[in-house]
């Protein structure tokens, strides 16, 4: 039987609790980590986003932006005026996961370079 920590969630040796295994899967998604790097440089437009994150299509970063905003990781605001302006940011949700994508990163910069040997 899983036992019940000092904060009351359920944990069984050796399992990954169902908080992390759905933290994982939308983290992990393909090009969610990239479009969240963005925005933690502050809000953009899609054009933007398109510029700063190379190979990703128009359809696909609008999946995942759409993707995102229902996760409430992306805040989607629409500016009125002649253009319409949108603008995508993220929430405090979003942004906590700073930590998370910069420890990627350094940990990309050590490990995961294109001549980095293998070990």
């Amino acid at each position: 039987m899983p036992s019940v920590d000092e904060t009351d969630t359920v944990e069984a040796k050796g399992r990954i609790c169902e908080h992390f295994q759905r933290a994982a899967e939308i983290v992990a998604r393909r090009w969610n980590p990239q479009v969240i790097r963005v925005l933690l440089d502050g809000p953009r437009r899609f054009g933007e986003l398109r510029e700063r994150v190379p190979g990703i299509s128009d359809n696909l970063l609008s999946e995942r932006l759409k993707q995102l905003e229902a996760e409430a990781i992306v805040l989607r605001t629409v500016h009125g005026g002649r253009p319409v302006l949108i603008e995508y940011s993220l929430t405090e949700s979003g942004a906590a996961l700073g930590g998370a994508i910069d420890a990627l990163g350094a940990w990309a910069e050590r490990f995961a370079g294109a001549t980095s040997a293998r070990t």
